[in-house]
């Protein structure tokens, strides 16, 4: 198990982008969670196998459509052995 936490930049906030993480990250099986940030971004938490944390990690990159992401940032960190996904 591996866990990734991302900070997405861009057009992120109000475009359904928590909620179109949350769908994209069940449908994969990872679990975590998403927030808005106070500054702009959103941050999410990623945990489960490599493969589907990664493709996660892609979607960021992308978002929902309504989206326009222009960067992502990537840190690696500990995996705590999450259960589900939420939305914060």
């Amino acid at each position: 198990m591996i866990r990734k936490r991302v900070l997405v930049a861009g057009r992120v906030q109000g475009v359904a982008f928590r909620d179109s993480c949350r769908r994209a990250a069940a449908s994969r099986g990872v679990t975590g969670w998403v927030r808005n940030l106070p500054d702009g971004r959103v941050e999410a938490v990623f945990e489960g196998a490599e493969e589907p944390v990664a493709a996660m990690v892609a979607w960021s990159g992308q978002g929902p459509r309504a989206a326009h992401v222009t960067g992502v940032v990537v840190h690696d960190e500990p995996a705590e052995g999450l259960a589900g996904f939420s939305v914060r």
